[in-house]
């Protein structure tokens, strides 16, 4: 008798079969050979322009806008044409985006990785300095920004020559910019220009924040990032031949989209997959439990993706609601591990959904691992098996050695889909790109079914409600206060959010300086999201371990505990 695994298994091997969808090849791509798809278009610009297919299809809302697929295709054309004409951006020119979530930020990114040029999606939430770094490292001389960002673009702008392009009124922000709308009149009706791009061009640069200070730029080319498109696709063509017929009602295919842009779980699974699909996406403004609600119910919202926080609020706030949520088929989370308990309750809140988690990096554009439906009610610990069909596990020791199933390792990742490496570090590229396997820094096992757990994490970061945040990278603002001596960076256990930011700060002798005062001085360097919201201060040296080193773990342990013990006094 053949069993879910096995039904699987063989469809997958049919698809992947000669002559059929999804027909796998052996690419060589530097000196390592890959899987990858005989079928996917060539670059980014021909899979968008696929989207045209779905014509007058709703595409894109966001509060009182909407586009369908043709419009939006029309207006990223405009905007090519600008970005070369207006702006001489050629192939492999950067361009920034930095901007909350919006129509204009995918029309942006359609326009530029269709033109060859290079898409370099920014923290929203970075500061001006932070920002500088940016634009700095990327070399990027195009931005593409609204009213916030341009703000904090408005005291680094000149020093690096920028050209901005406006998306609202930036009316009184003291710095030169072009309007978006004016230029999509200014160039409407133009064609998407023609541009010759091949697969291993650079098509993104991705910002990651790990645990060497400055957060990464990881490069992508075209084929990495439709590898990956491709490999969804392919699970999801999978699990609807096995479902078979449904009582469900044949909604559309309509995405919530509650994440932001700038992290490829947005920008890949959720925007450049619905090109394809023909999925409409609803842009929050801000996330909202009840508001989401609402947007479920008014526009028939089909597949829902947020971190944890989100599908746990969500899930609340659907307990005591009257609120027609039966369009709502797959509620995913992704971005930071999920309590297990989160998955039978949104499995018995939702009865008629299915519950699923992601894993994926930046460095992987998103791909690795699904669990979804009955095996993650089943493994509710568990992020799933492996993606197919061009994605490789394994586990290794610290001496590089493959480790058996069951035992604790470092998950390394093996995929067409994986990033080429990190733009202009090539040390940390080398480091962490070794035979085509990408050394994830989580520390991971994998069962005897192939399914995977993450466990810790070897880097020195904290994931806070999704956002990675480099410990080192804020130890380095805290030691640029004078009265710093020496600061200690770590994570700690959060509810709601699964870490927040703790740190321990040993205080010069004589210094006047409290944790709000810290605090302070911390926003003018760092994005709110990475201020420590704990923060302790002392005049003894910090713990160190025989090599010298600050002794975290101990530190870890030893304030997770206090807040622990404070909660239940109170």
């Amino acid at each position: 008798m053949q069993t879910s695994d096995d039904l699987f298994a063989a469809r997958v091997a049919a698809l992947t079969a000669p002559g059929q969808p999804f027909a796998l090849e052996t690419v060589t791509v530097g000196s390592v050979a890959y899987r990858s798809y005989c079928n996917m278009p060539r670059n980014l610009g021909q899979y968008c322009a696929l989207m045209r297919q779905h014509g007058d299809r709703c595409f894109a809302v966001y509060r009182e806008q909407r586009y369908s697929f043709e419009e939006a295709w029309a207006h990223s054309a405009a905007l090519a044409t600008a970005l070369q004409q207006r702006f001489g951006v050629t192939h492999g020119d950067r361009v920034a985006i930095v901007s909350r979530n919006n129509p204009e930020w995918m029309l942006a990114f359609i326009a530029i990785v269709s033109i060859g040029a290079v898409a370099v999606p920014m923290n929203a939430w970075w500061t001006s300095e932070e920002l500088d770094y940016g634009i700095e490292d990327s070399g990027s001389r195009v931005v593409i920004a609204d009213p916030e960002r341009v703000s904090r673009l408005a005291p680094i702008a000149a020093r690096h020559a920028l050209s901005i392009i406006a998306v609202g009124d930036c009316r009184g922000i003291p710095v030169e910019s072009a309007a978006f709308d004016t230029l999509l009149q200014s160039f409407r009706g133009a064609d998407m220009p023609e541009v010759a791009v091949a697969p291993d061009d650079d098509a993104t640069i991705m910002y990651t924040s790990g645990s060497t200070g400055h957060p990464k730029g990881a490069v992508s080319t075209h084929r990495a990032i439709l590898a990956a498109l491709w490999s969804w696709l392919l699970q999801g063509t999978v699990n609807k031949q096995l479902a078979g017929a449904t009582s469900r009602p044949p909604y559309p295919p309509a995405g919530l989209l509650t994440i932001p842009l700038f992290h490829c779980t947005a920008s890949h699974s959720a925007f450049l997959l619905s090109l394809l699909v023909g999925r409409k996406l609803v842009i929050m403004h801000k996330w909202d439990a009840q508001e989401a609600l609402r947007l479920i119910e008014a526009e028939r919202i089909t597949w829902f993706n947020g971190v944890p926080t989100m599908s746990a609020e969500l899930q609340a706030a659907a307990a005591e609601s009257a609120y027609d949520l039966a369009s709502l088929a797959e509620i995913f989370s992704g971005g930071a591990a999920r309590p297990p308990d989160q998955v039978g309750k949104i499995a018995g809140t939702f009865p008629g959904s299915a519950p699923g988690i992601g894993y994926g990096l930046t460095e992987t554009n998103a791909l690795g691992a699904v669990n979804a439906g009955a095996a993650y009610v089943a493994r509710p610990s568990s992020t799933g098996r492996a993606v197919p069909a061009v994605t490789e596990f394994k586990v290794i020791d610290g001496a590089g050695h493959t480790v058996p199933a069951g035992e604790r390792g470092e998950l390394c990742i093996k995929s067409t889909a994986n990033v080429r490496g990190y733009w202009n570090k090539p040390e940390a590229t080398r480091e962490a790109f070794v035979d085509g396997w990408f050394h994830t820094g989580d520390v991971a096992c994998l069962d005897d079914e192939g399914f995977l757990y993450i466990v810790d994490r070897i880097k020195d970061i904290i994931i806070r409600g999704g956002e990675n945040i480099s410990c080192i990278e804020v130890e380095a603002a805290l030691h640029r206060h004078p009265a710093v001596r020496e600061a200690a960076v770590f994570g700690l256990p959060d509810v709601r959010l699964g870490e927040t930011v703790g740190a321990v700060v040993t205080v010069r002798a004589g210094a006047a300086l409290n944790a709000e005062q810290l605090q302070g001085f911390l926003r003018e360097h760092l994005a709110a999201f990475k201020v420590p919201q704990r923060v302790w201060l002392q005049e003894q040296p910090l713990p160190r371990i025989a090599s010298g080193k600050i002794f975290k773990r101990q530190l870890k342990a030893q304030y997770s505990a206090g807040l622990t013990q404070a909660a239940k006094d109170e």
